[in-house]
């Protein structure tokens, strides 16, 4: 039970970002309770469970609650754009872990950053401005991307599109850790009744968001 409690906290993670992403696109407001955990999850390079790298299953509430309502209904109006942001990422991870060198150069910039934001600034949308860039860098020169769909008065304010760009390295982070864990696109079909009881159970443990 351990190892599916693991590998839907990591999908969760996956799916937390695609809810904040959804978010920031349409209204430009974030819970930042769940946001800050997703942008630290990035600097958790040996983190010793996967609860360490969200910083505890409480942080994770946003993610496992939009995740067992996706896996309940396969067609959800209002979901429709998190599970394309959800493949993507899952899609983009792919090509990301077949890049050796890609993965050393991230690795390097991000411990640059880590460095900065413990020394010299505890905000987390400089945070994200460094972490834009590390996207921009390295996922954004891949030919796949990810659409970005919402209000257009969010989508061109600068802050804005560094959170996206920061949240999406976050989740493509959490869906290599699913990936580790022995997650598989094919399983959420096959094994989508066993994710759900788990999602179900983690989320009722947390109460609602």
């Amino acid at each position: 039970m351990k190892h599916h409690e693991d590998q839907v906290l990591a999908l969760a993670g996956v799916v937390q970002v695609a809810r904040l992403v959804d978010q920031i696109s349409r209204t430009g407001s974030y819970p930042e309770e769940f946001l800050t955990p997703m942008v630290s999850s990035l600097f958790k390079f040996d983190a010793d469970t996967v609860e360490d790298v969200y910083g505890g299953v409480r942080n994770m509430k946003l993610g496992l609650h939009n995740l067992a309502a996706l896996l309940a209904s396969r067609d959800q109006p209002d979901g429709r754009d998190m599970m394309r942001y959800v493949f993507g990422m899952l899609h983009l991870e792919r090509q990301f872990s077949a890049n050796p060198d890609m993965a050393a150069v991230m690795r390097s910039r991000l411990e640059h950053t880590q460095f900065r934001a413990e020394h010299f600034s505890n905000h987390v949308q400089e945070i994200c401005h460094s972490l834009s860039g590390i996207y921009q860098d390295t996922i954004s020169t891949f030919k796949y991307r990810i659409k970005v769909t919402g209000s257009a008065q969010q989508l061109q304010d600068p802050a804005n599109a560094d959170l996206i760009r920061a949240l999406l390295l976050a989740g493509i982070r959490s869906a290599v850790l699913w990936r580790q864990l022995g997650g598989r696109r094919w399983r959420l079909l096959t094994q989508r009744r066993k994710l759900l009881q788990v999602a179900h159970e983690l989320s009722r443990q947390l109460g609602s968001v």
